[in-house]
């Protein structure tokens, strides 16, 4: 994930919501020993946590996914209606657990952290990916997602009669923070067909881009799936980038996953995949910037510009976190800035523009 930003003197106040003591007391002992925190409260499950943020009212929450009485989902969910507040999840590494934590940014969390097994190294991982996520969480905007204005799963779409051969357009997605929902709206709502490749790189860890690939493909008209080394670029098929890969494009116009050193702190990075579109695609690409912290993105927004591309971000209004929309839209000069909901068809509307300059 993106780089925490620095916040002013007053500490940021944390209630801790988890099942375990143990938990607990870890997460306690992380925060109370970073002046930047103060732990205002814990909670033993999702109904505590309702009652003592109403009471408490603290600046971010840390919330255990599975809880009895009421689970962190629900919880979530409940917490936006009555009192929106930003929400850390902290998640198993598991198949279950990602999807659990991807349903609960859907309905309103800003952001997760993964639960260590017990090993000391993840332990001190945990320290460092929790203080930033808490940092993240107190600059972000909380969003309460009705559960009408999910989008549906489309299981059953006819697919067999799209086009996927080589795709010669490309459009590439960008997210972090508050990424996964904003990804949701997105990618369920592009046309049929679109007629590009499409390639997201969400700042996520293992197993997280795997959940958010299956999680998009019940929700697409487009096929979506995780991307393998050496995959080509499909007319009309969506790769998401695998966690903890770089995913480059080559000029031959497929994937490679490298391992090379991360970027402004992550694996996979925005920039790297956008740097390589202007000599796969030239100006037959899209460069799309969602929210997150930082400015991973930007650079790759003005080389996809200067090659003749489109640049389109999303607003502040309907981002979690403006960091990465913002730092794209400074470093164009034609970047279309939008809100949420419009960007699909700013998206179709491009494909259809780049694809008129020749080939």
């Amino acid at each position: 994930m993106s780089a925490a930003p620095e916040l002013g003197p007053a500490p940021v106040r944390v209630l801790i919501v988890d099942d375990s003591p143990f938990m607990r007391l870890v997460l306690r002992r992380i925060l109370s020993e970073d002046d930047r925190f103060r732990v205002v409260g814990t909670a033993s499950d999702g109904l505590d946590a309702l009652a003592q943020a109403r009471e408490l009212q603290p600046d971010v929450i840390t919330m255990d996914v599975e809880m009895p009485r009421l689970d962190g989902v629900s919880a979530v969910r409940e917490l936006m209606r009555v009192r929106p507040t930003p929400v850390v999840m902290v998640s198993t590494l598991t198949r279950r657990g990602a999807e659990t934590t991807l349903r609960a940014l859907e309905v309103g969390a800003v952001d997760y952290v993964a639960k260590p097994s017990g090993d000391a190294r993840e332990l001190v991982d945990l320290a460092d990916e929790l203080r930033s996520a808490v940092l993240r969480a107190a600059t972000s905007r909380p969003r309460s997602r009705p559960a009408s204005a999910a989008p549906a799963p489309v299981d059953g779409r006819p697919r067999d009669d799209l086009d996927h051969g080589p795709a010669d357009t490309v459009v590439v997605i960008g997210a972090s923070t508050g990424g996964p929902p904003a990804l949701t709206e997105v990618v369920a709502h592009l046309p049929h067909p679109l007629d590009a490749a499409v390639v997201i790189v969400q700042h996520m860890p293992p197993p997280f881009t795997e959940a958010l690939a299956r999680r998009l493909d019940r929700l697409s008209p487009l096929p979506v799936r995780e991307a393998a080394d050496q995959d080509g670029l499909w007319r009309n098929a969506i790769l998401v980038a695998p966690a903890d890969y770089h995913l480059a494009i080559t000029p031959e116009r497929s994937v490679r996953l490298e391992r090379t050193p991360a970027r402004h702190g992550v694996r996979p990075s925005v920039d790297v995949t956008l740097e390589c579109v202007p000599s796969s695609f030239g100006s037959r690409s899209v460069a799309v910037v969602l929210t997150g912290m930082g400015r991973d993105g930007a650079e790759g927004a003005r080389a996809v510009e200067e090659a003749g591309g489109t640049v389109i971000v999303q607003d502040e209004a309907s981002s979690v976190i403006y960091g990465m929309p913002k730092a794209a839209k400074e470093a164009t000069r034609r970047a279309i800035e939008l809100p949420l909901e419009a960007i699909p068809t700013a998206i179709a509307a491009a494909v259809k523009k780049v694809q008129g300059k020749g080939r």
